[in-house]
């Protein structure tokens, strides 16, 4: 049974310069997790930021298995071999959305385990093909009750046979933060050289936030750590939660946190048009969300680096109703969307 290489590269705390470049070659596909590019979104911004200020957004979709989930599910199965809790004769299973279960797909592939995965009925065409790619086993909850509803599935699965399954369960599991912890802050602090001001984030498991956060902070107290989480519980961005209606992550600790900004799946959705047609990058709606929240947060600084995560490319949604409006999409779109923002500001002001 093969094991998960340790020989990746591990970023020094004080390396606060230089660029963060992928491996030239690799001996195992997980060598190539991390070390994903930063885009500064410039086209889109054009006339909507004052000088001194900019975003960035962290390209995760560059991870081999597709999505920012391949650095947790590494690390909680690095973790998991070297504790003796995943061993010859167990299957991984875990509840995801669909991004965490393609990359334990693809790390199972890579490390001889079989892989079963618990998801929601409606999870993109594109998502299931994927996992069943790698040969893992989909096994599907009630569409109408989310990523909760496969939570609960799953427990229920491991509960009737626990010791033919190790968990991950990435809701709980602090190795899902600590892979963030490891890799995401300190790639954006050296990318930034030192120089980001604010870290948005959207939640759904709250990993990227929580461990991304707890490495930046001690390294300057003034950066604010924001998480981004849809406004409403019946809202369609697939992976997010709405923390107040849904089964808390044991790893999410708001009190970590400097602000939570709602997003509507609406603006999600313009989002995504916007920078497929401005930037020139196919993302999917969480994306939209993390760039929404990033742009309202970056039009009221005088001066500031904003730096956010695009989880995944849209690649994975074009069979989703993400994709249903987009042949009416106009650039002036955006700037219909930018006045409805300053009408709600006014509003409440």
């Amino acid at each position: 049974m093969a094991t998960i290489s340790q020989s990746s590269p591990r970023l020094r705390a004080d390396e606060v310069s230089g660029e963060v470049v992928p491996a030239a070659h690799a001996n195992i596909v997980l060598e190539l997790i991390g070390n994903t590019p930063l885009l500064e979104i410039t086209r889109l911004t054009e006339g909507l930021l004052r000088p001194r200020v900019s975003i960035f957004a962290k390209l995760e979709g560059f991870n081999p298995g597709g999505s920012v989930k391949d650095r947790p599910a590494r690390k909680m199965l690095e973790i998991g071999l070297a504790r003796g809790d995943l061993r010859p004769g167990k299957v991984i299973i875990d509840s995801s959305s669909g991004n965490t279960g393609i990359a334990l797909a693809m790390i199972g592939a890579t490390i001889g385990y079989p892989v079963e995965l618990v998801m929601p009925a409606n999870a993109s065409r594109e998502r299931k093909k994927i996992l069943e790619a790698f040969g893992a086993k989909p096994i599907y909850s009630d569409q109408l009750e989310g990523s909760d509803g496969a939570i609960r599935l799953c427990r229920k699965i491991v509960a009737e046979n626990p010791e033919r399954y190790f968990k991950p369960d990435q809701y709980n599991n602090e190795a899902n933060s600590l892979a963030h912890f490891e890799t995401t802050g300190p790639e954006i602090w050296r990318q930034t050289e030192g120089r980001v001001t604010h870290f948005v984030a959207t939640i759904g498991t709250s990993g990227t936030v929580m461990g991304t956060g707890r490495f930046l902070k001690p390294r300057n107290a003034d950066i604010k750590i924001i998480a981004v989480e849809p406004d409403d519980p019946m809202h369609g961005l697939e992976g997010l939660k709405y923390m107040a209606a849904s089964i808390v992550p044991g790893i999410y600790h708001e009190d970590e946190l400097d602000d939570k900004m709602p997003v509507s799946t609406e603006d999600a959705y313009e989002m995504v048009y916007a920078l497929g047609q401005f930037e020139g990058i196919l993302v999917g709606q969480s994306s939209g969300a993390a760039m929404v929240a990033a742009l309202k947060l970056a039009r009221d600084l005088n001066e500031g680096c904003v730096v956010t995560v695009f989880p995944d490319f849209g690649d994975k949604y074009l069979s989703t109703n993400l994709w249903i409006g987009w042949q009416e999409w106009r650039r002036e779109r955006l700037q219909h969307l930018i006045r409805k923002w300053n009408v709600s500001a006014n509003a409440t002001t």
